[in-house]
């Protein structure tokens, strides 16, 4: 892939948003950080650039770089990539905004109606879980969650549907489902991929790791660990108040 990206061919765009995604699936989020600028339209920079900023838990510049890739989408005619960018958006507000969440995931089911992108269709039920976490129901909608991805062939999703419990019980304060919950993202991250998430779910509970971590967040450690532990907090006081 870096023999791609370096001839300088028709490929090398993509090529480059391979390594960049790469970098990004194994936690070093300043080496996919500094790839953004070369990538453009063709290597979809924005999208690159919204799933480094939802991942710091910086709903504010995910947003503002998805909508951007939608935009950009929509100038292109590319149907599938603003359907791909919309879900998205709608993962990114899911932690921060349930309200504005439930107003983009319609958009995302609107845009993915017709569309043969079964994966993005699954993310949009994992975005309507974490959009609901703190309420009753979000295990049990998790557990069926897993059924539906086991039986769609997509794996690599059911690391994002532990995200939504390791959120409720951290909410809700659930000390001991939250302890038999935060060792799953571990679990589904041995590989290396996407590891950074069981990083997540640590910050979420406000727990320390229980080893020392491989990811480098383009922030302190303490920052990213804030920023999460800060969107439990505010759904806590959101469920709380009613608003």
């Amino acid at each position: 892939m870096q023999q791609v990206a370096d001839s300088g061919g028709r490929l090398a765009l993509k090529a480059r948003r391979g390594l960049a995604n790469l970098a990004r699936l194994a936690g070093d989020f300043p080496t996919a950080l500094a790839a953004v600028p070369a990538l453009g339209w063709k290597g979809r920079h924005h999208r690159v650039l919204g799933d480094i900023h939802w991942s710091h838990a910086d709903t504010a510049q995910a947003v503002t770089a998805f909508e951007a890739g939608r935009a950009e989408a929509e100038q292109h005619g590319a149907v599938g990539e603003r359907a791909m960018t919309q879900s998205r958006l709608a993962l990114a507000l899911s932690f921060a905004d349930p309200a504005r969440a439930d107003d983009d995931l319609a958009l995302a089911h609107q845009l993915l109606n017709g569309l043969d992108q079964r994966s993005n269709t699954l993310l949009a039920q994992v975005v309507a879980l974490i959009k609901d976490a703190g309420t009753d129901s979000v295990t049990g909608r998790a557990q069926d969650l897993h059924t539906d991805i086991e039986a769609a062939g997509l794996p690599f999703l059911h690391r994002f549907v532990e995200l939504a419990p390791a959120f409720h019980h951290a909410v809700r304060g659930e000390d001991q489902d939250l302890a038999a919950t935060i060792s799953r993202p571990r679990e589904l991250t041995a590989t290396g991929d996407f590891a950074y998430f069981a990083d997540i779910a640590h910050f979420m509970a406000a727990l320390p790791l229980p080893e020392p971590s491989t990811t480098r967040w383009t922030k302190s450690d303490d920052d990213v660990r804030t920023a999460w532990r800060g969107l439990v907090q505010a759904r806590q006081e959101h469920l709380l108040t009613g608003n």
